[in-house]
Formats: C-alpha cells, structure tokens, sequence
C-alpha cells in the first residue's frame, strides 16, 4: 500500500495555520483580528498558488507586498526560513500512526510525495512517520513528480510488487489517483471533506478516514 504524504497521512492545513502564526508573532505588531483573519485568508490563497513548488520566495514576497509588516524578512533569508519552519508546523494523528502500523503487519507500505527533499523529510522524520515505512519517495531526490506514472513504477521496483497486487491512497484526484491509474495500480481517494468529483477520473475506491483502508487487506 503505498501513500501520498500531505493531505492524506499529514494535515497540512493545520500546517499552513501554524506558520501563519510564527509568520504574524515574528513579523507584525498589533493586528486587529478582524484584519488577521483577512491576511489568513489570503496568505493560504497565496500558499495554494505556490503549492508543489520547492521555492517559497514568491509567496512569502506577496504576503508581504499586500500586508506590509513591520518586520520584513530579507529575500534571500524567506526560503531558509520557510524550510526550517514549515517542517516543525506538522503533526501525525496517532491514529494514522496506528493504522499505518497495522497495515504494515500484513504487506509493504511506502511513501510517495511531491515537493522539496529538504522540506518532506524533516516532515516525516519529525512527525515519526519515518520509521512506519519501508520505502520514501521524493520527487525532487529522483527527479519525477506525480501524477508521471514512472514514479508509481519506481515505487513497485522498489517494493519489489506488482502494479495490480499494489493500492496507491492519495487526496489529488490529478496527481495521485489518475498518476498511479496510468501505472495501472488501484487508486483509493482519501476525500476526508467529501468533495464531488467533477473530473473524469474514476477512483478504484473512495474513503474519508484512513482507518477504512484496513477493508481492503483482506
């Protein structure tokens, strides 16, 4: 079984909350509520455009351009301060944890995420994820990115598995779910918020906690 990493093992939501936070106390003085809830909004509007890219400069640079703080982080100090934050803003349910290990008892579990090596391993060394999986692959350490099928067929090399003895649980309906298809392995789409599909892309299956996975050992 083989899994995406933000959005499905990881709430990254409450990630992006947290930097926010660290983002205001550091940079800025006195904000109204009213106008913080404002900046929140836009500063993951802001987030989303950027999302996937290893560079985190622009985003950082329009926050700051829309809400000018009274502290300005330096341009070239923005993207060592969003990989050395960022990765300490996550924290793994127990419960995933613990789902994850049980699934491990029964067959192989790996990782397969986008973004930056840096960023996604300090992720899951310091959310204790790393030791839950038998293989981790980043997009930016093998120079492929999902929704290429040749990652999904790197991971079942590893693995040593066949694309149809292998499930793929992501939260991207593009990315993850239609990128393992075209490596002809099942995809499971992980939609804890029950968003409609308006794509063509059919999943295998849908769930919306991660402990119905264990349904689909047997």
């Amino acid at each position: 079984m083989i899994f995406d990493l933000d959005d499905t093992l990881l709430n990254r939501d409450k990630a992006v909350d947290k930097l926010f936070l660290i983002i205001l106390e550091k940079c800025y003085v006195n904000v109204k509520h009213s106008v913080k809830t404002e900046m929140l909004r836009k500063f993951k509007e802001y987030d989303n455009k950027g999302y996937g890219c290893s560079d985190k400069i622009k985003v950082l640079e329009s926050f700051f351009d829309e809400f000018p703080p009274k502290y300005r982080l330096p341009h070239n100090d923005i993207q060592d301060f969003w990989n050395t934050h960022f990765p300490q803003c996550f924290s793994a349910n127990p419960n995933t944890i613990n789902i994850v290990n049980t699934i491990k008892k029964q067959v192989k579990v790996a990782i397969i995420t986008n973004g930056s090596t840096q960023r996604q391993k300090a992720k899951i060394i310091n959310t204790q994820l790393y030791s839950c999986f038998d293989k981790i692959i980043i997009s930016e350490e093998v120079g492929i990115s999902k929704p290429d099928k040749r990652i999904f067929e790197l991971a079942l090399n590893k693995l040593n598995v066949q694309p149809e003895a292998a499930l793929f649980v992501g939260d991207d309906l593009e990315k993850d779910i239609g990128g393992c298809q075209n490596a002809n392995i099942k995809g499971i789409w992980f939609n804890p918020h029950r968003v409609k599909n308006n794509t063509e892309i059919k999943p295998y299956a849908e769930i919306n906690s991660l402990d119905r996975l264990l349904s689909y050992l047997t």
